[in-house]
């Protein structure tokens, strides 16, 4: 355990002016956490080796990598602002903590770079460029925590392999977020990734609670948001992903052979997902990917205009070996892929089209499920046959989830261009039919919790359960509360 230093924030009790007999009111500032020593703001943070702690509420202006030095621990307070210059990364080799809060979220940032509202294009946003680099955590890192933190305009290359990875990392790639420790913890909460040239994350192994988060503008002309490779395990819940260029969450146990990618994929609102990817058309999903031998529960989803639905993979040819819902393994943690209780929103045909994905350039095996809704499996009948390519204009427009403020149906080709949240609000208003639709089987966070640690600083702040609203937004207030 580590020793920590508690820094006393004016710790008082405030009498009351008079003699009164009255019970004492005390007002009670808590204190915040200090890991060793404080880092100075005084200068530019060269690169180099850091350990201690970032004091709330100061800016940072960091001109070289940050390195954590494996058994050190770098800790964030709330409030602070980090300006990353020269394409500068988080090199992380012992523990990372960004504690920030809803009143005092952390920033960290390219301070060369402004977000821009309204159409985006891969060609003409910052977005899509990278800024600052990433932070990058070697398999001799035991725990990140990240939350209530912004991660804006990350993903310049790296220059060069900042460790010996074990998977899946060159110099060159463009990632905001890397974990490859296969014991390790990562903990991404409430949190914010605003625009990336490639993939926002990839992680190869650990434990991971993925819960709360709000993604845009991630992928320039490909790349995926969250996607678990190698033989990480855990949950993507209550996420907000808008505008990304290909899957918005996406599972592939590529680079391992410690076991199968697992995660419970739940409550989750996708939006205007899958359109500036440059690939071959279906070769890649819009929304939930599961692939390459990985495994996955998926529920309550709310997918809007987004080029695919649920896409379970069935691999070109045979080239590879993929584990979808005919496969069952009773010893894995998660022993069989399911899915269900999905709620889908078209625009226009091609995307109803594909709420239940088909086999247009790479074989799929996604079943339609009665309990989706629209219900596919009653639309598609009896006799379908999965990867069938089927019409769904009568679908289009349909099943109107009714946000708060986000206008639908959308003009045309809206869902290509928008790919930001900015004024708009995609909280279900009283009424939606997207309202009391989803399970709330706890069973869909069972496998992975014994291994997530729960603390407010060193941990996860709360595993979230199922919620019976589709989406991220609970009208009981649980869920995302961006």
């Amino acid at each position: 355990m580590k020793k920590l230093n508690l820094i006393s924030l004016g710790l008082s009790l405030l009498a009351l002016a008079s003699c009164s007999k009255k019970s004492d009111n005390a007002v009670v500032s808590t204190p915040l956490i200090q890991v060793g020593k404080p880092i100075s703001n005084a200068g530019t943070l060269a690169a180099g080796s850091y350990k201690g702690t970032m004091l709330a509420g100061q800016t940072y202006t960091v001109g070289g990598d940050i390195t954590i030095n494996a058994g050190d621990t770098l800790l964030i307070q709330k409030g602070v602002t980090i300006n990353m210059t020269n394409g500068a990364n988080f090199i992380v080799n012992g523990d990372l903590i960004s504690a920030g809060t809803k009143d005092a979220p952390i920033t960290i940032t390219d301070p060369s770079k402004s977000k821009k509202t309204g159409p985006s294009t891969a060609g003409g946003d910052d977005a899509y460029k990278g800024g600052w680099g990433g932070i990058y955590c070697s398999n001799t890192s035991k725990l990140v925590v990240i939350k209530w933190t912004h991660l804006d305009f990350g993903g310049a290359a790296l220059k060069a392999l900042p460790f010996p990875a074990s998977a899946g990392l060159a110099a060159g790639n463009q990632y905001i977020l890397f974990f490859e420790n296969p014991t390790g913890v990562f903990i991404l909460e409430d949190s914010w990734l605003y625009g990336s040239p490639d993939d926002a994350t990839r992680f190869y192994g650990g434990y991971l609670n993925i819960m709360r988060n709000t993604m845009e503008k991630c992928g320039g002309v490909g790349g995926d948001g969250f996607n678990a490779k190698g033989s990480s395990a855990g949950n993507m819940a209550y996420n907000l992903i808008i505008g990304g260029a290909t899957n918005g969450t996406k599972t592939a146990s590529d680079g391992t052979t410690a076991g199968p990618c697992q995660f419970s994929i739940y409550n989750n609102t996708y939006v205007n997902d899958g359109f500036r990817n440059t690939g071959v058309y279906g070769a890649r999903s819009g929304s939930v990917e599961i692939e390459n031998n990985s495994r996955a529960l998926v529920y309550n989803n709310l997918i809007v205009d987004c080029n695919f639905g649920v896409r379970i993979a069935g691999g070109p040819g045979g080239a590879k070996v993929y584990l979808a819902d005919t496969t069952l393994n009773a010893s894995a943690l998660f022993p069989k892929t399911s899915y269900g209780y999905n709620y889908y929103y078209a625009d226009n045909t091609a995307i109803a089209n594909q709420f239940v994905p088909t086999s247009v350039a790479q074989a799929v095996v996604t079943h339609p499920q009665a309990t989706d809704i629209p219900n596919m499996a009653a639309f598609l009948g009896a006799t379908y046959t999965f990867g069938k390519v089927y019409d769904g204009s009568s679908l289009v427009g349909k099943n109107n989830p009714m946000f708060v403020n986000y206008t639908l149906p959308a003009t045309a080709d809206f869902w290509v261009t928008q790919a930001s949240v900015d004024s708009y609000n995609f909280h279900l208003q009283a009424g939606s039919p997207a309202a009391g639709k989803g399970t709330t089987s706890a069973t869909l966070v069972k496998p992975i919790t014994a291994n997530i640690p729960v603390d407010p600083t060193f941990g996860s702040s709360e595993i979230t359960l199922p919620g019976a609203d589709m989406g991220c937004y609970q009208l009981n207030g649980n869920g995302n509360h961006h």
